[in-house]
């Protein structure tokens, strides 16, 4: 790869998106060339004051996909919504463009376990264009999958996995609250449970789908459980307020079966700032095999500058895939990526001698 920097467009600039661009500011071999805004009124405005970094950047915000493309970016770093079919004409714009993704849409970290047919089109549309497509995120995408993958393989055997996430919710926007439920009645959180307009935890099905294929388990069904999280408390964040009585999270559940019985189960009780009830984060990982593996990590892994950071760290390896559709288990182990990007991709590609 004979240049001297990665181009990125960032797609999408709310508490994600501006953040990946606040840390791409930082790095060396990269360089952003392009940004769009779903929302108007950022438009038409120089990135630096969007970001609020306090200095001109020299790239104007566009609500207009086609005129940041045009770029021919070497990826879009992508973060507008959480669902694969609702995203799909942005991905095939990025695509066409000749631009890798990078994507934080929780469906797309595992999008063969859960719509194969659409995972098929998009990597076959990667193909065409020569490029790759990554969906990843600290959760899918790295704590309860990666994580338990790469802990598997100091196994000699596994016989069931069960992974925890307590998490606190707080730095994220208003998409992921609402597909949360966080801030409703709890009437007003089973109907939208019902409705399909509040899905809690979005990702279990990757997860288990990534765990199993990494193990060659071939699962009967996953069955998931969705309750809510009730306050006793306000809790307050920038996106939303939640009072006494109203629904601060979701306990969210998956429980995966091969040949009747339970091999991977995934808890997830997730919402905004339980602190303020006593309720203390962290993730753990209970692996039962030989050896057996209990690993827990607290407090949580940060969700927000988590899913920021992996999608950056990634640049490299993506850079450097094969075109397609990859996933996590699919591409070198993650690592933070401080040295100068455009020679780490080299280095990934076998065509330098990296940084």
């Amino acid at each position: 790869m004979a240049v001297d920097e990665i181009t990125v467009v960032c797609w999408g600039l709310g508490a994600m998106g501006s953040g990946m661009a606040k840390v791409l500011l930082e790095r060396k071999g990269v360089r952003i060339v392009g940004a769009i805004a779903t929302r108007p009124e950022k438009a038409g405005r120089d990135l630096g004051e969007v970001l609020g970094v306090g200095r001109e950047i020299g790239v104007r915000v566009t609500s207009d996909p086609e005129e940041a493309l045009e770029a021919g970016a070497d990826v879009v770093l992508h973060a507008t919504s959480s669902f694969a079919r609702e995203i799909y004409p942005q991905l095939d714009a990025a695509m066409a463009a000749g631009s890798n993704v990078i994507t934080v849409a929780e469906e797309m970290a595992y999008l063969r376990q859960s719509d194969p047919k659409l995972a098929a089109e998009i990597d076959q549309l990667a193909r065409k264009y020569g490029v790759s497509v990554l969906g990843t995120g600290i959760n899918p995408g790295f704590v309860l999958d990666t994580l338990i993958i790469a802990l598997t393989g100091i196994c000699t055997d596994v016989k069931r996995v069960r992974a925890r996430r307590v998490n606190d919710l707080s730095p994220f926007g208003p998409t992921v609250m609402r597909t949360q439920g966080v801030g409703t009645t709890v009437e007003e959180f089973r109907d939208g449970i019902a409705k399909g307009t509040i899905v809690g935890h979005i990702g279990f099905v990757q997860s288990c789908g990534m765990i199993a294929d990494a193990l060659g388990w071939k699962l009967d069904e996953i069955t998931q459980t969705r309750e809510p999280i009730i306050s006793s408390t306000r809790r307050q964040t920038p996106h939303v307020d939640v009072k006494p009585g109203m629904v601060a999270g979701c306990n969210h559940t998956a429980h995966a079966f091969m040949n009747g019985e339970e091999v991977i189960t995934l808890e997830h009780p997730q919402q905004v700032l339980p602190g303020f009830e006593g309720v203390e984060t962290g993730d753990y990982i209970w692996i039962e095999g030989t050896p057996p593996v209990n690993l827990a990590i607290k407090p949580e892994i940060p969700g927000g500058i988590g899913t920021i950071a992996i999608a950056v760290n990634m640049i490299p390896h993506v850079v450097a895939a094969e075109p397609g559709l990859v996933t996590m288990k699919d591409l070198p182990v993650p690592a933070c990526m401080m040295g100068d990007m455009t020679r780490l991709a080299q280095a990934a590609r076998g065509d330098g001698e990296g940084a």
